[in-house]
């Protein structure tokens, strides 16, 4: 079986210094995306699904501690190396609060940041081989980017796959459709909340054996849906 490449997403307003390092990476088997700002990157961050995220701190629009914070409201666990001018220690703790992985200052060494990516991306290996999700009969397999109901494999639309991953990782936690909506389409999606209804309802018709009476993905009065395991 072919080596899966590996994605590293590049977003720094330096268009030199984004194309320098986009090069770079390609020329070891990286797959790269590259934005511009911090909506842009944003936007590949939740739909290009990169394995590591080298992000500037000073952008256009949304700034890099911004897109960090809502990758990690997201569940987004995709790890993160911030690279930036700015080296105060007040900066680097806000960016280690919000969840960064790693964080260098520039200028730089171009070897040494190369080693700290690959670094930071063999630590995340192990993590991909994580187990299985488990609820009653139905398997979510993050890795493989799977579902099985009594074993045999349902197939799902990508974004119903990411809306039960976000339940089956927080069995019994409740979601409003409005939080669904930001961390499954992202808050510039301009759908509404009649969206997840749709989803939830096409979930259920092809993982639940009662759709109607359903016994894991939960409506919960006033609020929105929840996922339960037993």
């Amino acid at each position: 079986m072919a080596k899966r490449q590996e994605t590293i997403l590049v977003v720094e307003d330096d268009r030199s210094l984004r194309d320098a390092l986009a090069m770079n990476f390609q020329l070891r088997g990286y797959r790269v995306l590259a934005a511009g700002d911090g909506d842009s990157g944003l936007r590949l961050a939740v739909d290009g699904r990169p394995d590591l995220i080298v992000l500037d701190l000073m952008l256009p629009g949304l700034d890099g501690l911004e897109v960090l914070g809502q990758l990690r409201e997201r569940d987004i666990d995709v790890p993160v190396l911030i690279l930036s001018a700015r080296g105060r220690t007040a900066d680097k703790v806000d960016a280690f609060r919000l969840g960064t992985d790693d964080y260098v200052t520039k200028p730089f060494q171009l070897p040494e940041l190369i080693a700290r990516v690959q670094g930071m991306l063999r630590r995340r290996r192990p993590r991909l081989a994580r187990p299985p999700l488990v609820f009653g009969e139905i398997e979510l397999d993050e890795a493989a980017h799977t579902v099985r109901r009594a074993g045999r494999e349902v197939e799902l639309l990508a974004k119903e796959f990411d809306l039960l991953r976000l339940l089956a990782r927080n069995p019994g936690k409740p979601f409003s459709r409005e939080a669904i909506l930001e961390r499954v389409w992202g808050w510039d999606f301009e759908g509404t909340a009649r969206t997840v209804d749709n989803y939830i309802h096409s979930l259920r018709q092809k993982l639940e054996t009662d759709p109607a009476r359903p016994r894991h993905i939960k409506t919960v009065r006033q609020v929105g849906y929840k996922l339960e395991p037993a």
